[in-house]
């Protein structure tokens, strides 16, 4: 079996791992909020010490000048795309998911290009217009989807937004083909600690007849946790009601193992064919100042398990969990 290094990537929040043609492709946010990398490597492990690509820098002003959050690459429809949300300059929170593609087929050598903001399906005007992040695709039954996060606006309120998770179908790697449906918004109470109800950073995954589509929950401290929804895979994935939201978090913080906050997972292949999970968490618990400016959330791998149903499973194992050296080196003594 094969071992993996836990962190696989000191403060890389929001992990995005894929494997084509023998070949593991990372991405993930960078803490200066500024740019978008790539790393390629032959093995898992590989992407700890892989050379990182800068593929695409924040615009100086306007859109996509700041808050270059949670970057995945795709290859969808022929193409190889990377989704990512970013904030405008002066307006920092007007966040929308956008688009880059490669204009040849080595993304770690070709030449990137904006494709533009995300766009709708036709007639369907709300799709993006509010704060949109942590887009993801996939591809089932020969149609390809979206799943995004976008908030409810609340303005007139005077109240805190809710962020609730949205599918489409998708028509091309950069619009919307249906009207966006309702997936989950923030139905429990530990989807809502911090000050903030939030579903986020969607993942799919596909097993045993069934697809888990795992998310994140409350604001971005030590609450922050994994839930799931589930779906047949012959089921209708634009109705609603084909999705089973999971009662209570599947991964959430473990004090015992210094795991702070899991969440904004993918999904891939491990070195030997078997699924893992890449996501971000901190080894302590209390942050001091705007969790923005902590950039201590490592990514890190872990192994997926089933129960006997085929549902995922998540945790660690001894000996699988900070099993290669971090240091964090703001704050590190904050838990002594």
């Amino acid at each position: 079996m094969a071992n993996y290094l836990s962190p696989l990537a000191l403060q890389r929040a929001d992990p995005y791992l894929m494997k084509k043609d023998g070949k593991y492709y990372f991405s993930a946010t960078c803490p200066a909020y500024d740019r978008i990398e790539l790393r390629c490597a032959d093995t898992v492990n590989g992407v700890a010490s892989a050379p990182a690509r800068v593929v695409w820098t924040k615009h100086p002003i306007g859109a996509m000048a700041c808050h270059v959050w949670a970057p995945e690459i795709h290859y969808i429809m022929g193409q190889w795309v990377i989704y990512f949300a970013a904030g405008d300059h002066p307006d920092q929170w007007h966040i929308r998911p956008y688009a880059l593609v490669c204009k040849g087929q080595d993304p770690m050598k070709d030449e990137w290009a904006e494709a533009g903001k995300m766009q709708p399906a036709e007639g369907d005007a709300y799709p993006f217009t509010h704060f949109s992040l942590d887009m993801t695709v996939f591809e089932h039954g020969g149609r390809w989807y979206a799943v995004w996060a976008q908030k409810v606006s609340t303005e007139d309120r005077g109240i805190e937004p809710i962020s609730n998770l949205y599918i489409a179908e998708l028509a091309t790697p950069f619009r919307l083909k249906s009207r966006h449906v309702l997936l989950t918004t923030p139905d429990y109470d530990w989807e809502r600690e911090g000050g903030f109800w939030v579903n986020e950073g969607p993942a799919l995954l596909k097993n045993g007849g069934k697809l888990y589509l795992t998310y994140s929950a409350s604001a971005t401290g030590a609450c922050y946790c994994m839930g799931m929804l589930e779906a047949d895979e012959t089921a209708d994935l634009l109705d609603p009601r084909s999705w089973k939201k999971r009662r209570y978090p599947v991964f959430q913080t473990d004090a015992a193992k210094q795991i702070y906050g899991p969440g904004h997972n993918c999904f891939t292949e491990g070195d030997e064919g078997e699924p893992i999970t890449l996501l971000h968490f901190r080894n302590y618990e209390k942050i001091t100042g705007d969790p923005l400016d902590d950039h201590n959330r490592h990514a890190h791998v872990m192994k997926v398990r089933f129960d006997e149903s085929g549902a995922p499973l998540f945790g660690f194992e001894e000996g699988e969990w900070y099993n290669a050296p971090v240091v964090n080196e703001k704050q590190k003594h904050i838990n002594d």
